[in-house]
């Protein structure tokens, strides 16, 4: 797997599939997950579409970068953003959302790529965004999918999809894939499949188990704030994908997007959750590749 330095504190590692002849197209994933939540046969699909698809694992997960040596007390974070104080919230957190953002267009400087079209889900959705609209110049189009706005009256997660989100994590291996079927709560009702859940949670589990870093990412999102007006001011061609059936980022947090992004232009998909169901990869992969044409 390699792995390469994309600022003076982080290196990510990273896979491509297809041929780098062709237009580059960078996934972001989502908050605590793996590179290989972007499952390999889904990047090859699309690499089959003439892409050239890259993923990577984001800071704090993976084989990537860890900031071990700067712990964070999620109890003392969450009472702290609780009691609004956000300076001594923003002081506790390591890194911000802009600085994961930034890590990804590293990666596309580190690959000698100068433009690509950004795909992120989830976090990674608002990890793209970000890019968007911090560098436009690099980024052929957006697509933003199962994400939201970080305003806080949008996206927002059912209390039985929060409370299993944030729950502990079992630390051995038997215990941790068997809570990955809590992930029902928020898949596709037609398409959920409890033996895919445990089965990306035994690959990632034996592949780099490392709850802690997801719990600074966290404290990264939560701190984000909203896109509101630089969304507003965004002229990159835009997609926002959302599964209807989503309760973790509740479905209003890709309308807004759409709402907010000029001329963007938004799918929402009956039978799609807070996954990716493989029946839905045909749609999912031809709304990508029409996104990712060459424009005039």
């Amino acid at each position: 797997m390699p792995i390469v330095k994309v600022s003076p504190e982080v290196s990510l590692a990273y896979e491509a599939f297809g041929d780098p002849s062709d237009p580059p197209v960078l996934l972001v994933m989502g908050l605590g997950a793996q590179m290989i939540a972007w499952h390999e046969d889904f990047c090859r699909e699309l690499a089959g579409r003439g892409r050239h698809v890259i993923r990577y694992d984001n800071r704090d997960c993976g084989l990537s970068t860890r900031f071990d040596d700067r712990p964070v007390d999620m109890a003392r974070f969450i009472e702290t953003v609780g009691s609004g104080d956000i300076p001594a919230a923003l002081a506790m957190a390591p890194y911000s959302t802009q600085d994961m953002a930034d890590d990804g267009l590293g990666l596309l400087t580190a690959l000698g790529i100068e433009r690509a079209h950004v795909v992120g889900t989830s976090m990674g959705g608002m990890l793209a965004q970000l890019m968007a609209i911090g560098a436009p110049e690099r980024v052929l189009t957006l697509t933003s999918m199962m994400s939201t706005t970080s305003e806080p009256e949008y996206g927002r997660s059912s209390p039985e999809a929060q409370t299993a989100l944030l729950a502990p994590k079992p630390a051995d291996r038997e215990g941790y894939i068997a809570a990955a079927e809590q992930g029902l709560l928020w898949s596709s009702k037609r398409y959920g499949d409890a033996a895919l859940l445990r089965e990306l949670a035994a690959r990632s589990y034996d592949r780099a188990y490392y709850p802690a870093g997801t719990g600074r990412q966290l404290a990264a999102m939560t701190l984000s704030g909203p896109r509101t007006e630089a969304l507003r001011a965004l002229r990159v061609p835009t997609l926002v994908i959302h599964g209807l059936d989503d309760v973790l980022v509740d479905p209003s947090g890709g309308r807004r997007t759409a709402e907010l992004v000029p001329g963007a232009e938004l799918l929402l998909l009956a039978d799609m959750g807070h996954d990716r169901p493989r029946p839905l990869w045909p749609r999912i992969i031809d709304a990508l590749e029409a996104h990712t044409r060459p424009r005039g």
